[in-house]
């Protein structure tokens, strides 16, 4: 039983719809934007994986062999599953000698490298280590609603003592 009188009651039909819309546009404002923020620790945490993974595939495997590298790195895809702001372009691979300068001249082989990192003579072309980085991602959220989130996520470098680069005995 409805205890207003008919022209009060009239008056107030509308007011419910209009406060359950207010309540649905910040829970839904909310929600998306816990979404957006998930998904940008999963691109940052991802990136961090990437460039691991990256290196540690890099330093068994030959110089050759880096298109394949970058794509394992990337999970078997041509960019990052949920975060396509990360690629294969983006993945950058260097090769260093021993003192931490960038290597040349490259040997002709891993066997070779071997042979050069073994020779004091030969040491600038030795590649003693690799380091792989991702730099210079912008963070693109899904949702244009928080265009507001467009970072750049910091650099993300790893750097890994060559082992065989391929070398098979």
């Amino acid at each position: 039983m409805n205890i207003l009188p008919l022209p009060l009651r009239r008056r107030t039909l509308g007011v419910a719809t209009v406060e359950f819309a207010l309540v649905c546009l910040v829970f839904f404002t909310l929600l998306f934007g816990a979404l957006e923020f998930a998904r940008l620790l999963y691109v940052y945490n991802s990136l961090q994986e990437v460039t691991r993974r990256a290196a540690r595939e890099m330093t068994v495997r030959w110089i050759s062999d880096e298109a394949s590298v970058k794509t394992l790195a990337l999970f078997g895809a041509a960019a990052l599953p949920g975060g396509p702001e990360v690629n294969s372009a983006s993945i950058s691979i260097e090769y260093l000698a021993a003192d931490g300068s960038a290597v040349t001249v490259f040997p002709g082989s891993p066997g070779d490298n071997l042979s050069a990192c073994g020779d004091a003579n030969r040491t600038a072309s030795c590649i003693f280590s690799v380091r792989v980085s991702i730099n210079n991602i912008r963070y693109s959220p899904m949702l244009t609603l928080f265009g507001f989130l467009n970072l750049t996520l910091p650099t993300s470098s790893v750097t890994m003592h060559a082992e065989s680069m391929g070398f098979d005995t």
